[in-house]
């Protein structure tokens, strides 16, 4: 075994390859499972591994391309309501769920990954990264958020150089309007006020109060449901149309760089997971509210409890 390759390098390459996967599968848990096999595949292959030939990083990435490459050409595309359906209005049915694996879901938050990398990781552009063919989203990944040049992306994915350039331009292309038009600050650069206030009036079922944090154009989705409704006065709307959150906690934490809550609804004597609530702001008032149901299983993953006490 070379020097080069040990279990301690491959943990430090773990956090860039869950993040590379996320852009790729557009899903948090799949990317977490997906870096544990690549990570796997290169320690048994460690004794082929020859430093000389390639870094340690790039040969990573072309068993990781492959991979998640291999993984797309079987699965559905994923997106948001907002790609499914056109927007509705308070009291339309909603839609049915989309399939198991149908739609983007949000990934834990990684120091690393924030730091260097915040803009590519929010749910709007992963979301956006899947309306793109496999090896388009590759190359664009490699090269305008890992910053790969043209003959690293083409060595990796088997291409030559002119190939990647052509395959990039029409990727960018494929991605020209498709980008969440509201302005949207990583959690660090949002005032907790805001988020505080968001909270208290959440929790309080206080729709004055709510209706003055929200943007007149925000956007409100549900995923899996295939439902989503647009501005301010429909958000408060449906929210203020029945008793659903009434008695709902939200306890904070951080997805895709942005803020998010764990949001828990009552049941007997605690309260019990409900979704998974990510915001989107502009610094001044909310933009976007994305509650993710079924990811009950996904909270440890945010840092959050399993269960809170009534």
């Amino acid at each position: 075994m070379t020097s080069a390759l040990d279990e301690a390098a491959l943990a430090r390459l773990r956090p860039e390859l869950i993040g590379y996967c996320y852009r790729m599968l557009g899903d948090g848990a799949a990317a977490e499972d997906a870096t544990q096999e690549i990570l796997l595949r290169l320690w048994r292959a460690r004794d082929r591994y020859d430093p000389r030939r390639a870094g340690l990083r790039t040969w990573a990435y072309a068993i990781a391309t492959r991979y998640c490459i291999d993984v797309l050409r079987a699965a559905p595309r994923r997106a948001l309501a907002t790609d499914l359906v056109d927007v509705c209005r308070p009291g339309d049915p909603f839609g049915a769920p989309l399939p198991a694996g149908g739609w983007v879901t949000p990934l834990p938050d990684d120091p690393a990954e924030i730091a260097e990398r915040r803009d590519a990781i929010r749910l709007a552009f992963a979301a956006a990264l899947q309306r793109l063919t496999p090896r388009q989203r590759a190359v664009l990944i490699l090269r305008d958020v890992y910053g790969y040049t043209a003959a690293e992306t083409g060595e990796l994915l088997g291409a030559g150089t002119a190939a990647v350039h052509s395959i990039l331009q029409r990727a960018r292309r494929a991605l020209v309007d498709r980008s969440d038009p509201a302005r949207d600050l990583p959690a660090a650069e949002i005032d907790p006020g805001l988020l505080a206030a968001f909270v208290t009036a959440f929790e309080n079922h206080d729709v004055p109060a709510l209706t003055a944090l929200l943007d007149s154009a925000v956007v409100s989705s549900m995923p899996p449901v295939a439902f989503w409704v647009a501005g301010r006065t429909d958000v408060i709307d449906l929210f203020a149309s029945g008793d659903g959150c009434r008695g709902h906690r939200l306890i904070p934490t951080t997805a895709n760089a942005r803020p998010a809550f764990g949001q828990y609804a009552p049941d007997g004597a605690g309260l019990r997971p409900f979704a998974l609530l990510l915001l989107a702001s502009d610094g001044q008032r909310i933009t976007r509210m994305t509650t993710c149901l079924d990811l009950a299983d996904r909270f440890p993953a945010f840092g959050l409890p399993a269960r809170l006490p009534g």
